[in-house]
């Protein structure tokens, strides 16, 4: 049976659902040390988009896994991300002002701040999914799930992907190269985030398990091409970030090695795949279809 949903809107009802809980799990800017509190809160909450919590109820959604047993992973997986953009706009990094249309965090504050406060999320995560509410999760699962999220973390994901993404600035790369790379700094997370819920079900068969899991390559690897299509397409207003910094920098992306056409192609090819691997579920896996269609059409 298929876990109990917010109806209408699900997508706006999941990032309210989530904010709720990262509001909670953030400690309060009345706490010492305030400053870097209110540094964590900054970088955290507000106008994200949330695709991975997400992706993660989406998934739960289609193996029968209630929307309170992904909660604290949900906001897990949401403070890595932001830990990661904190240190990635940092001016050793990508050397951004703007982020979600507001100055970044080391704009905001200053750079110790923005360094520790990322440092900071990055631990709550981990945290979270030790000791927060997962009604029904095994120590086990537990355990798979902090795995999964340190090694999507780590150096052969995200962490990795953004030491390859700064050796190639300025380098020409092949579309290949450019999606083992994406695959690692932005795909790898995605996956780890439809696997995590995958761990939080008892019995889950594995061939469904492995349908998931090629549904998150693809549509992480379809992400972060529509993510560089953006840079070069969007508005600045709607996306919240400056628009042609990547071709600015130098930086190897999709459409600068292939060309606008070819990734918008690729990108839908990749949606295709994703949803292609549903093939075995039901009607219990439609919002993960719809996600899928959404990424492809996404203006921010």
């Amino acid at each position: 049976m298929q876990a109990p949903a917010p109806a209408g809107d699900w997508q706006s009802a999941y990032r309210e659902r989530v904010e709720v809980v990262l509001q909670r799990a953030l400690p309060p800017e009345s706490r010492e040390p305030a400053r870097l509190h209110a540094a964590m809160r900054y970088a955290a909450l507000g106008d994200g988009k949330r695709i991975r919590p997400l992706l993660m109820y989406a998934s739960a959604g289609a193996i029968g896994v209630a929307p309170d047993v992904v909660d604290a992973a949900a906001a897990a997986v949401e403070l890595i991300h932001a830990y990661s953009l904190v240190h990635d706009d940092l001016p050793a990094m990508d050397d951004d002002d703007l982020r979600r249309g507001r100055p970044t965090t080391h704009r905001a504050f200053d750079e110790a701040t923005a360094i520790l406060a990322g440092d900071a999320l990055q631990v709550l995560a981990f945290e979270l999914l030790a000791d927060g509410p997962m009604p029904g999760v095994t120590d086990a699962a537990r355990i798979e799930m902090i795995r999964l999220l340190a090694h999507a973390s780590g150096t052969q994901g995200m962490a990795g992907g953004q030491a390859i993404d700064l050796a190639a600035t300025g380098r020409r790369l092949t579309p290949q190269q450019i999606e083992s790379m994406h695959a690692l700094k932005t795909g790898a997370l995605i996956r780890a985030a439809v696997l995590m819920v995958c761990a939080a079900r008892p019995g889950l068969p594995e061939r469904d398990r492995e349908a998931l899991d090629r549904y998150g390559r693809a549509i992480g690897l379809c992400f972060q091409i529509v993510d560089d299509l953006l840079d070069v397409l969007g508005d600045t207003a709607v996306t919240g970030k400056v628009a042609g910094t990547d071709a600015l920098r130098g930086k190897p992306t999709y459409p600068a090695v292939a060309g606008v056409a070819a990734a918008r192609s690729r990108a839908a090819q990749l949606a295709e795949e994703g949803i292609a691997a549903l093939s075995g579920f039901g009607p219990g896996a439609d919002r993960l279809r719809e996600f899928a269609g959404d990424l492809v059409r996404r203006g921010r």
